[in-house]
């Protein structure tokens, strides 16, 4: 059993919680009337009559609250309090009344409801209700705590009807023990449950104990008659907790002024019970030290109007927090702290979104990048939107849905604007993590490529042709004394075979990015590139724009691997005497041109290891490169790299 169920236990019963409320509440002022009139002098049964006048009253109004937003089984409990309180505090000023006016009729049925209406709803209170409070379904040992609490409920209402004069203390040790339990079980899902099931728990905890314990003077047989009254004083003063609990948890409503009315019904209630425990403490205090009577009395007034103002403030910062959730510079110290224990990106905004929805009491939160995009909560409504920026760039968006029933009013949203910025740069933060991933792997596979390269060249090239180079001269010292002009002959191949891979070695080097290119930029490392390549025979024709001075580290370095391994391949394979490299400046983008006259590519050639290097150092960069036919004959290198970037990343 959940209190988030489907739509149709989220639908409530205006109509019929008019009817409690009026009910309980014409009851209960009749009793209220009815007692007044009666003029009997203060005795002990009055703080009874008070307390079940006060139960009508206060849980005849919560329970119709709840009853009207929600058809849950918390809210009928509730409306049963209420009414079982209204009931007994209609017996009891019936009997007190009609005490006083013997001619009137008796109504025992009516008098005995003194003994027994209160029970079952009193005590479903704390043995039942706080195992329902929750958004959760009900765990095995909460089914069976609910479960027992019911029975012992049942049985207690049971032996005050049917036999109110049998002994019942096994009952009611039964019912403090449960009832601790049941407090210490809240507790727990206090501090160790769902995060958003935590608000109000904390009241909740205090006044189920408080509750259970107040049963504690019925269960001492020598305990002195002063004790009886701290029954009624304990069940008084959890009125001011648990109506509170149960609206701060249960509901959280804020429509038509609600939140207002909750809000400073927490404070008053709170308020009262501090209020009552100070001078309570302050009276036997001066008890011990003064004696009795009249001085006491002074000391502890004095101490409650010096108390009221602080306790004032206290509770209404505490019971704000409750039901609008914390202030902004609160979330944002909790939203920021986010940015400190996240691991990994996804921990990282994950934990984002949820401290915010957390801290603002909302339903869902959905913080959404160009690449990431977090969750808390699922949206029962229309999202509102708010852009997040950093930087002075748009990174993403911020969706957010209040919880059914309620509004984004002017202090949540006010907060949740302040809260914009640090979203936006834990955001930001996440993005940079993501590309800077991203760019290790790009290293990563730069280098493997890079090693890949040299090792084809060693294990292709210029291992098999040194194993060649050896034979050969083994051949030559065989023929040198018998054929010195067939050695002769040999050793010429071989000498022009080893100034070929003079040059293949050159080329191979000055494939890789060169010291040169991190310290004079582009244009110089392509000079010396096409210079050292003029030199081994194959000619490179430059033209360099102007644009291409300052350029992103990565750009650079990019376009010099394209246009060195465009070079390497078209100085092997095209046949070509030469090729011409054109680099310049278009658009936000640097566009490299690398075309040879030769040979050209056959249709359907597989792409080779410098290939995939260059197009994956383009892609990298959100760049792209092509490998084409030109005509009319050769082969064309294009690629166009985005100047910045960074930018890549962030648009929309």
């Amino acid at each position: 059993m959940t209190v988030a169920a489907d739509d149709a236990r989220r639908t409530g019963h205006p109509r019929l919680a008019v009817v409690v409320a009026a009910v309980t509440w014409v009851v209960t002022l009749a009793a209220v009337v009815l007692r007044v009139a009666a003029r009997v002098p203060m005795d002990p049964d009055l703080l009874f009559f008070v307390v079940d006048a006060m139960v009508g009253v206060v849980y005849g109004t919560v329970g119709a609250v709840i009853l009207a937003r929600r058809s849950h089984p918390v809210g009928w409990l509730v409306a049963l309090a209420g009414a079982g309180g209204a009931l007994a505090a209609l017996g009891s000023a019936w009997a007190t009344y009609q005490s006083g006016h013997p001619t009137l009729p008796e109504l025992p049925v009516l008098t005995a409801t003194v003994s027994w209406a209160w029970v079952p709803g009193t005590l479903a209170l704390f043995l039942v209700v706080p195992w329902l409070v929750r958004d959760s379904p009900l765990s095995r040992g909460a089914w069976t705590g609910m479960a027992a609490g019911a029975l012992l409920t049942l049985a207690l209402t049971a032996q005050r009807l049917l036999l109110p004069m049998a002994d019942n203390t096994t009952l009611l040790a039964g019912v403090v023990a449960l009832g601790l339990v049941t407090a210490a079980a809240t507790g727990w899902r206090y501090r160790r449950g769902p995060v958003r099931e935590r608000p109000g728990l904390g009241l909740l905890t205090v006044g189920t104990a408080l509750m259970a314990l107040s049963f504690v003077p019925l269960l001492l047989v020598d305990s002195p008659p002063e004790m009886i009254f701290a029954v009624p004083l304990t069940h008084l003063a959890c009125q001011a907790l648990f109506p509170v609990a149960l609206l701060v948890t249960v509901l959280r409503n804020r429509l038509w002024g609600i939140d207002l009315a909750v809000s400073r019904a927490a404070v008053a209630g709170l308020l009262t019970l501090g209020l009552a425990l100070v001078y309570t403490l302050v009276v036997l205090a001066a008890t011990v030290v003064v004696g009795g009577g009249a001085v006491a009395q002074v000391i502890a007034t004095v101490g409650v109007a010096v108390a009221v103002q602080p306790v004032h403030s206290w509770l209404g910062r505490r019971v704000r927090a409750l039901v609008y959730g914390e202030s902004s510079s609160r979330a944002a110290l909790r939203v920021g702290r986010q940015l400190a224990v996240g691991t990994g990106t996804e921990e990282l905004l994950g934990g984002l979104t949820a401290a915010v929805a957390e801290s603002l009491r909302l339903e869902s939160v959905t913080v959404a990048g160009d690449e990431h995009t977090a969750q808390w909560g699922t949206p029962t409504s229309t999202p509102v939107h708010r852009m997040l920026e950093h930087a002075g760039r748009p990174i993403g968006s911020l969706a957010v849905t209040v919880r059914p029933g309620e509004r984004l009013d002017t202090r949540t949203g006010e907060s949740l604007d302040h809260l914009l910025p640090v979203v936006a740069a834990g955001l930001a933060l996440v993005q940079g993590a993501a590309d800077l991933e991203r760019a290790r792997d790009a290293a990563t596979r730069a280098r493997l490529a890079e090693r890949r390269l040299i090792r084809r060249e060693l294990h292709d090239g210029i291992g098999p042709w040194l194993s060649g180079l050896r034979l050969g001269l083994q051949g030559a010292r065989n023929t040198l004394t018998r054929d010195p002009a067939a050695a002769d002959t040999i050793l010429d191949a071989l000498q022009a075979e080893v100034e070929q891979r003079v040059q293949d070695v050159r080329l191979l080097s000055r494939s890789l990015l060169p010291p040169l290119l991190d310290e004079e930029g582009l244009g110089p490392a392509l000079r010396e590139l096409a210079r050292r390549s003029t030199e081994g025979g194959f000619d490179v024709r430059l033209d360099l724009s102007d644009g291409t001075a300052d350029l992103d580290p990565r750009v650079r370095a990019a376009a010099y691997a394209i246009v060195s391994e465009s070079v390497v391949n078209a100085s092997r394979y095209s046949g070509a005497d030469g090729c011409t490299v054109g680099v310049t400046v278009q658009d936000g983008a640097l566009v490299v041109t690398v075309v040879d006259l030769g040979s050209g590519i056959a249709v359907g050639s597989p792409s080779g290891v410098g290939m995939r290097s260059m197009r994956e150092r383009a892609d990298e960069l959100g760049g792209v490169v092509t490998v084409e036919a030109h005509a009319p004959g050769g082969t064309r290198v294009h690629a166009v790299l985005p100047l910045d970037p960074a930018l890549v990343r962030s648009r929309p």
